[in-house]
């Protein structure tokens, strides 16, 4: 387990399952990850450790918003909306 301050808006956005509310807490978490990558900028660049962390926690937050939006996507064929 991380101590990132960025971590636990990543766990939410990870562990959500109402898709009404999927979106907004990937936004959520990809500008903390961000901000934080800004603050190493300013920092010599932080660690190698957190650096990847924040590489990997992007990348799995563009998987989840595409597999969310294919399901929200099968969601609307199935109801026809």
């Amino acid at each position: 387990m991380t101590d990132y301050e960025w971590h636990e808006v990543y766990k939410a956005a990870l562990l959500e399952t109402d898709g009404s509310k999927m979106e907004e807490r990937i936004r959520t978490a990809e500008v903390a990850l961000n901000q934080r990558k800004d603050e190493l900028v300013l920092d010599h660049g932080g660690t190698p450790e957190e650096n990847q962390a924040i590489e990997n926690a992007l990348h799995g937050l563009n998987v989840l918003r595409m597999d969310a939006v294919s399901w929200l996507e099968r969601q609307q064929r199935k109801t026809g909306t």
